[in-house]
C-alpha cells in the first residue's frame, strides 16, 4: 500500500445518502481478487447507460451525462464528498478497491458503514467524518465553484479550504500511522518478519513433525 501524502485535489459531490457497496461496484465485477482494474466500473449502473459486464470495453460504452463523475468540471477528482451511511450493504472489499483504482484517496461524509469504513483504511483511502452542517456547506461550495479544491492534511488532521479556513477532523492514531507509512495488514505483519522467522526456527526444533515438509532458513 502506498503512503498517504498531502492531498490537494478537486472535490466530486455525490449528493446521495445510503450509497451501498453494490452501487459502488456491482456484483458482476467481483470475480477478480486483484485489487486493480475496478476503476472503470466504479458506480457502473449510474455511470453508463447500458448494462456493464466483465471484459466489456468501457471506452465504447454510452456515458450517462447527468452522472457527476462524467461531468467535465469533476474530472481528476481525488476527493469524494457524499452523504450519510456511505458504503452500506455487503462487506465487499472491492468497493474501496474500485474507489482507489478510480483515483479517490479521500471520502468525506457524515457517517460510514462500519465494515466499509475499516476497509478504506486497509486500502489507502482516508474516510473523514464531518457533521452534517459542515458537509452541507461543502456541498454548496462545490456546486457554486467549478474546480473546487480542498487540501487534506492527514499529519495535522486538517482540511484547508480555498479561503484558508480550516476544518479539523478526528482519526484513530493507529490507523493514521498505517496510512502515513503505507502499511496494510500484510505490511504490518512484515514488520515482524525476523521475529516470525525466529519463532519458526525454534518451533521446528521443539515440534519437528509440524515442519517435515517446510524449509526453515537458519540465516
Amino acid at each position: 500500500m502506498k503512503k498517504f501524502t498531502l492531498v490537494d485535489a478537486i472535490v466530486a459531490p455525490m449528493d446521495r445518502p445510503n450509497v451501498d457497496t453494490d452501487a459502488i461496484i456491482p456484483k458482476q465485477f467481483l470475480k477478480s481478487i486483484k485489487r486493480s482494474g475496478f476503476g472503470p466500473n466504479l458506480f457502473d449502473e449510474w455511470r453508463y447507460l447500458d448494462v456493464g459486464e466483465p471484459g466489456k470495453d468501457n471506452s465504447k460504452r454510452p456515458l450517462n451525462p447527468d452522472f457527476v463523475l462524467n461531468q467535465e468540471r469533476y474530472q481528476g477528482a481525488e476527493i469524494l464528498l457524499t452523504r450519510k451511511n456511505f458504503g452500506c450493504g455487503s462487506s465487499r472489499e472491492h468497493a474501496p478497491w474500485a474507489l482507489e483504482d478510480y483515483g479517490f484517496s479521500v471520502v468525506i461524509a457524515p457517517s460510514f458503514a462500519d465494515i466499509f469504513f475499516n476497509n478504506c483504511f486497509k486500502n489507502g483511502i482516508l474516510p473523514i467524518v464531518l457533521d452534517e452542517e459542515t458537509v452541507d456547506d461543502l456541498f454548496k461550495a462545490v456546486h457554486d465553484n467549478a474546480g473546487y479544491k480542498l487540501v487534506v492534511n492527514l499529519q495535522d488532521q486538517v482540511i484547508i479550504m480555498p479561503d484558508g479556513k480550516k476544518i479539523t477532523y478526528d482519526v484513530d492514531s493507529f490507523r493514521k500511522h498505517c496510512l502515513l507509512e503505507g502499511l496494510d495488514d500484510i505490511g504490518l505483519t512484515l514488520q515482524h518478519v525476523e521475529a516470525i522467522h525466529q519463532y519458526e526456527k525454534n518451533q521446528s526444533k521443539t515440534t519437528p513433525w509440524l515442519f517435515a515438509d517446510a524449509e526453515i532458513n537458519d540465516n
